[in-house]
C-alpha cells in the first residue's frame, strides 16, 4: 500500500529552488501534490493578477517537467484546503509562512483544523530574513526605528543554505481534479491595459534569476550613487519577483554579500532591510493597514477632491516628475522608488488626500503590490508611521525633478508632450513664454500647497 500523499500549498513562494516547504515534502518520502488556491478571501489588484498568471504558468511548467503537475483551485482557502486534503487522502501538509494579519488568522485556523483531523502540518520561513515574532529591542518591545532594527537584525541573522531545486517529484498515481490557468481569469480582458507588460517583465523563477544577474553585472557597482536617479537603470527591479516568492531574500542577501562587500552592496542590502522592517511593523501593529500608526493622524483634516485625485492617478498634475511617475506606473505596473516618494508626498501633502487612498491605488496598479511595504511606505511619507518622514518635509516636485532627473530623460520618456522642452524648463514648463500644448498647468501652486499642509500639521501637533 502506497503512503498517503503530502500536499505542498504554494502561496507567495512560486519557485522550485530554495523552497523549504517543497524540500520538506520531498524528504517526507510520500507522493507530492503541489497545490495553488486562488483565495477568494484575498483582494488582489489588477497588476498583481497579471503577474500571478504568468508566474503560475512558469511554476506549472517547471513542476510538470519534474513529474508532478501544479493543481489549481479557486475558493476560500480556509474551507477549501481541508476539503481537498480529505478528498485526496493526504497525510501531511507543508507550506511557507505569510505574515499579514489576514494570512496569520487564516493559517492559524487551518493549522488547528488539519491537526484535529490527524494531519501532519509543517510550516517554514521562506519569505523573510528575520521572522518578525523573534526580534525585539532591549526593552522587550518591537522596534519602531529602522536603524536599530536593522543593526540588531544583522547581528541575529543566520541564513540557512540554499535548498536546491528537486530533480524529480513522485506524484500520486491517480490524476487529481483541478482548474486550468485560464479558468482563474487573472488576465485583463477588455480593455487589455497590460498589453505592454510582457515586453518589460519576465515573471517566474528564471526571470528573477535573470534580474539578479543583470543587476549585479550592470548596476550594483554604482548603486549607492545612482539608486535615486529614475533616468538611470540603477535599480534591481527585483521587487515583484520577491513579492511572489520567485526568489528568496536569503538567496539575494547571500549573493550580493558575496560579490559586493562595499558601500554599494551594503546600501542594497539595507533596502532588503526596509522590506523586512515593513513586514515587522505590520506583524506587530496590524491595525496599520487602515489606521495611522500615530493615532493623531486619523484626525487630520484630509481633503476629498475627486478631480485632483483623478489628475494625480492619470499623470495630469502639471508637475512633470509626478506625472512621469504615475504614467510609468500605468504603463509598466512599476514606479521608481524615488518617484514613488515624490508622487506619494504630492498626493498627501500637496493635495491632502488621505494616504489610504494612495495606498489603494498603488495596491491595484503595482506588480509588486506588497501589503506591508505599500502600507509602511505610504505612512512613512505621510508622517503617520514608524520612523516616518517629519511632517514639515514636503517634497518640492520641481527641485526633486531637477536633482534626480537633471536632463529630463525620465520625464520625456513618459510625458511625450514635453519631448521638445529645453532642459532648463523641463521640470517647470509652465514658465516658458509659450507653454507646451496639450500639457496641463499645475493643478495647485507649490508654495500655497506647502503652506496649507504645514498649517494643518502644526494644528495637529497642538492637539496631540
Amino acid at each position: 500500500m502506497s503512503p498517503a500523499p503530502s500536499l505542498v500549498w504554494f502561496r507567495r513562494d512560486l519557485r522550485l529552488s530554495d523552497n523549504p516547504a517543497l524540500s520538506a515534502a520531498i524528504a517526507h518520502g510520500a507522493p507530492v501534490i503541489p497545490l495553488f488556491i486562488l483565495d477568494t478571501d484575498d483582494d488582489l489588484g489588477g497588476a498583481s493578477r497579471w503577474w500571478l498568471h504568468h508566474s503560475l504558468d512558469q511554476l506549472g511548467q517547471g513542476l510538470s517537467k519534474l513529474g508532478a503537475p501544479l493543481i489549481l483551485h479557486q475558493g476560500s482557502a480556509r474551507h477549501l484546503l481541508p476539503e481537498l486534503v480529505e478528498k485526496w487522502g493526504c497525510g501531511a501538509v507543508f507550506w511557507n509562512r505569510l505574515y499579514e494579519p489576514q494570512s496569520i488568522a487564516r493559517d492559524s485556523t487551518l493549522k488547528a483544523d488539519l491537526k484535529a483531523r490527524g494531519i501532519k502540518v509543517e510550516t517554514f520561513n521562506a519569505n523573510l530574513l528575520i521572522e518578525p515574532f523573534a526580534h525585539f529591542n532591549k526593552s522587550g518591545g518591537p522596534f519602531k526605528v529602522f536603524t536599530p532594527f536593522w543593526k540588531a537584525a544583522l547581528e541575529q541573522m543566520s541564513l540557512v543554505p540554499d535548498h536546491p531545486a528537486p530533480k524529480h517529484l513522485l506524484a500520486p498515481s491517480d490524476p487529481l481534479d483541478g482548474l486550468t490557468l485560464n479558468d482563474l481569469q487573472l488576465l485583463p480582458r477588455k480593455p487589455n491595459w497590460a498589453k505592454g507588460f510582457e515586453t518589460i517583465w519576465q515573471p517566474g523563477e528564471a526571470g528573477a534569476d535573470a534580474s539578479l544577474s543583470r543587476f549585479i553585472a550592470n548596476a550594483l557597482k554604482s548603486y549607492a550613487g545612482e539608486r535615486d536617479r529614475p533616468d538611470c537603470a540603477s535599480t534591481s527591479r527585483l521587487s515583484p519577483h520577491m513579492h511572489f516568492g520567485e526568489i528568496s531574500p536569503a538567496r539575494i542577501f547571500r549573493t550580493i554579500n558575496a560579490v559586493c562587500d562595499d558601500r554599494n552592496g551594503r546600501k542594497f542590502l539595507a533596502e532588503l532591510g526596509w522590506r523586512e522592517f515593513a513586514h515587522y511593523l505590520l506583524f506587530h501593529f496590524p491595525q496599520m493597514t487602515t489606521k495611522s500608526l500615530r493615532p493623531e493622524f486619523d484626525h487630520f483634516p484630509w481633503e476629498k477632491d475627486d478631480q485632483a485625485l483623478h489628475a494625480w492617478q492619470k499623470g495630469l498634475t502639471g508637475y512633470p516628475i509626478v506625472d512621469a511617475g504615475m504614467r510609468e506606473l500605468w504603463t509598466t505596473g512599476w514606479m521608481h522608488n524615488r518617484v514613488r516618494m515624490i508622487a506619494a508626498s504630492f498626493l498627501v501633502k500637496h493635495l491632502m488626500v488621505p494616504w489610504q487612498t494612495g495606498a489603494d491605488w498603488f495596491a491595484d496598479t503595482l506588480v509588486d503590490a506588497d501589503l506591508a511595504s505599500n502600507i509602511a511606505s505610504w505612512q512613512w511619507v505621510a508622517g503617520s508611521g514608524a520612523d516616518a518622514a517629519p511632517y514639515f518635509r514636503i517634497f518640492n516636485p520641481i527641485l526633486q525633478g531637477e536633482k534626480f532627473d537633471p536632463n529630463g530623460d525620465y520625464v520625456r520618456k513618459f510625458v511625450p508632450e514635453l519631448a521638445d522642452v529645453p532642459n532648463a524648463f523641463i521640470h517647470r514648463p509652465w514658465t516658458l513664454p509659450k507653454p507646451p500644448a496639450g500639457y496641463p498647468s499645475p493643478i495647485i501652486e507649490h508654495g500655497a500647497a506647502r503652506a496649507r499642509a504645514l498649517s494643518a500639521f502644526a494644528e495637529l501637533g497642538k492637539a496631540a
